[in-house]
């Protein structure tokens, strides 16, 4: 068993050994992101319009 200063210190270490991404690189991952959610949105806006229409023709209302 480990007192909690010594885990704490042990937290700290590892935390040290984490690199880092740059803030150029946060900025790249965010617009990378906000473009494929924009992307999957309007796809699955589209395959829901059009299976919605599929489905309203087949019953013919």
């Amino acid at each position: 068993m480990t007192t909690i200063t010594e885990f704490i210190k042990q937290v700290r270490q590892e935390g040290a050994k984490v690199t880092w991404p740059t803030r150029k690189e946060t900025g790249v991952s965010l617009l990378m992101v906000v473009i494929m959610v924009a992307l999957m949105g309007m796809f699955f806006t589209g395959a829901d319009l059009g299976i919605a229409r599929i489905i309203k023709f087949i019953l013919g209302v």
